[in-house]
């Protein structure tokens, strides 16, 4: 990661909410050599506070805790135990709709992977190279909740692999149908997810609330900006979602119908020119290129692409004619790092540059 030069003086101090579960564990990955932001607080469940975060947490991965991070105390999910003014929050949905809302009404400004506000017409839901503009809405936010603070939230893990793959189709030839059947990573289910009995050798295909996110939240960051509020993309969209025997890496096909006859060369050049939005490039943790497109015809792959570009790539393959629509493709991204954690740290950065984090304290 390079810091862009415009970004001098101390890092910001953030924190992470739900610090000890797999996503919270990303977070900390991503956040403790970070060269915009250092993480100043963790905090978790109440069976977790006041125990230091090496005992606390169950660490996932071959990886060790790092140093900085493991003798520190883990703080209640309350405001006033939690002196960052910027948050990241892996909390589960469960228990984020109360918190996020406290912490932002303490002055907090929230950036938030859970789905809880995600579709509210006030809260942005952001992809940085997709709708940077869509951030404008914090001032609608704060004026009808009466909060100091602020709640950015990444959509679905899915679903943001997806609207990468869909972003530069629909800005040239605008999308209008869309079939979708994902193939998603044990991963995705948190930890410890899914029985091992229950996946090993098997597709499960229901994931709880998984269909009905892509067919709305997809719709809202495809959306413009008008007047204060978001119109959404008019695309009718018809999803389905498999748990899969993957350990990272969601799998996305889709068939596409466009406004207009549209060859598969033609969605090849426009995913390959497109870089997302200026203002989002060359952030600390994003990618050279957010959409990467391979010729092969067995790939992408999840064991093979998963970590391109870090986890931040999106990677697409497979574009051919579609007999019922117009055309058809493949997408890997990666649900944790692209699809949870690195997602909101790129949301966090973008504001950063924007100066929507207010001033930096220590």
């Amino acid at each position: 990661m390079t810091s862009p030069p415009f970004h001098a003086g101390p890092r910001r101090r953030v924190a992470v909410l739900g610090a000890t579960g797999a996503v919270g564990q990303a977070f900390i990955r991503r956040l403790a050599a970070h060269p915009w932001f250092e993480l100043g607080d963790v905090a978790a469940s109440e069976r977790s506070a006041g125990r230091a975060y090496g005992e606390a947490a169950r660490w996932i991965g071959t990886d060790e805790i790092p140093r900085s991070v493991a003798d520190m105390r883990v703080a209640a999910c309350d405001p006033d135990a939690v002196a960052a003014d910027v948050v990241f929050s892996a909390l589960d949905s469960s228990v984020a709709g109360e918190v996020e809302a406290r912490f932002a009404a303490a002055g907090k400004v929230v950036l938030s992977n859970a789905r809880n506000f995600r579709m509210d017409d006030d809260v942005p839901l952001v992809i940085p190279e997709v709708n940077p503009g869509h951030l404008a809405l914090l001032d609608a936010q704060r004026a009808r909740r009466g909060w100091p603070g602020a709640i950015v939230t990444n959509a679905n893990c899915s679903t943001i692999a997806l609207v990468l793959a869909l972003a530069p189709l629909h800005d040239r030839f605008r999308v209008e149908r869309l079939f979708v059947a994902t193939m998603q990573a044990v991963s995705g289910a948190g930890y410890p997810g899914v029985p091992s009995l229950d996946i090993l050798g098997n597709v499960v295909p229901f994931i709880k609330d998984e269909e009905g996110k892509i067919e709305t939240e997809s719709l809202k960051m495809l959306g413009r900006y008008v007047d204060g509020r978001i119109e959404h993309a008019d695309i009718a969209i018809s999803a389905h979602t498999n748990r899969v025997p993957v350990e990272h890496g969601h799998t996305v096909c889709a068939s596409i119908g466009f406004a207009s006859r549209v060859e598969p060369e033609e969605v090849v050049a426009a995913l390959r020119e497109w870089q997302g939005a200026e203002e989002a490039r060359d952030l600390p943790s994003a990618p050279e290129r957010p959409v990467e497109v391979m010729d092969a015809p067995d790939r992408p792959q999840p064991r093979r692409d998963v970590d391109r570009g870090g986890g931040m790539t999106v990677t697409v393959g497979r574009v051919r004619r579609d007999p019922l629509l117009d055309v058809k493709l493949v997408a890997v991204g990666h649900n944790i790092v692209r699809g949870a954690a690195g997602a909101s740290v790129l949301n966090a950065e973008l504001m950063e540059r924007r100066g929507l984090l207010g001033a930096r304290t220590r």
